[in-house]
């Protein structure tokens, strides 16, 4: 059965894209901690982080690379944490997310309900910064 985050890449569920690559997609969480919340997935579905190829897993790092800059220009933080939990989804995913405090990295506060209509801005103005 295919993971949420394999229906977002094939097209089957939406998405506030990032950025993309052949190997890669990033897109905005839907239930993001703080805005500008970003997922980086391997469009290979692999259930955990380090069953990747070490490629894969360095790739996925590269990629995050060059997602990071963009989000930090366009949400005001001082950092750009990363975490990967991989419990909720059964798909290698690594969270980027603005920080300003170490609690905004903290996944068990309440996430935030934000409209579409605000991600679409969100990844919009994080796009152009890419």
């Amino acid at each position: 059965m295919s993971t949420i985050f394999s229906r977002i890449i094939s097209g089957e569920i939406p998405c506030h894209k990032i950025a993309e690559n052949e190997q890669f997609l990033a897109f905005l969480d839907v239930m993001p901690l703080v805005e500008g919340h970003v997922l980086v997935v391997p469009k290979q579905e692999i259930d955990y982080i380090f069953d990747l190829s070490p490629d894969q897993l360095g790739g996925i790092m590269q990629f995050a690379q060059t997602v990071a800059p963009a989000i930090r220009k366009a949400i005001p933080c001082k950092r750009i944490g990363v975490a990967v939990i991989g419990l909720e989804v059964p798909h290698a995913h690594v969270h980027l997310v603005p920080m300003n405090t170490a609690n905004d990295l903290n996944f068990t506060q309440a996430k935030l309900q934000v409209s579409q209509e605000s991600l679409a801005k969100t990844a919009e103005l994080i796009r152009s910064f890419l």
